[in-house]
């Protein structure tokens, strides 16, 4: 949420939520971030972005996409995913360890959530 608020309190003007409005609602009014689930460990709201955000934020979605090809790349650096680099389309696959809840443990609380996440979209996806 950081760089969401970043964005919305940009310098130079533009992808910015009105001031009368929390960022969250007006996201989720503009149909660009919807709620995802609950934080098991607490109980927060988790919220991930639609394919509206593009068009309405368009410098926010890079930063997301940029951090989320960070966050896949630092998954197939520890052996989490794996990635066909010379497809034409690489496809990302969970591999065994990021079902090993001992693995899993060793890392940090923010990537143990982002593979969550990998996990959560792909099974939604059925991939």
């Amino acid at each position: 949420m950081k760089k969401l608020f970043k964005m919305i309190f940009n310098p130079d003007g533009k992808n910015m939520i009105p001031e009368d409005q929390d960022a969250v609602d007006y996201l989720i009014l503009n149909k660009a971030l919807e709620v995802a689930g609950v934080d098991s460990s607490t109980g927060e709201l988790l919220y991930s972005f639609t394919p509206k955000i593009k068009e309405l934020m368009p410098e926010l979605y890079k930063e997301h996409i940029n951090h989320v090809n960070s966050e896949i790349m630092h998954m197939w650096e520890m052996g989490f995913v794996e990635i066909n680099f010379f497809e034409e389309n690489p496809i990302v696959h969970i591999t065994t360890k990021a079902f090993d809840d001992k693995e899993v443990a060793k890392l940090s609380p923010e990537h143990r959530w982002a593979l969550e996440e990998m996990k959560r979209l792909m099974k939604k996806r059925n991939f």
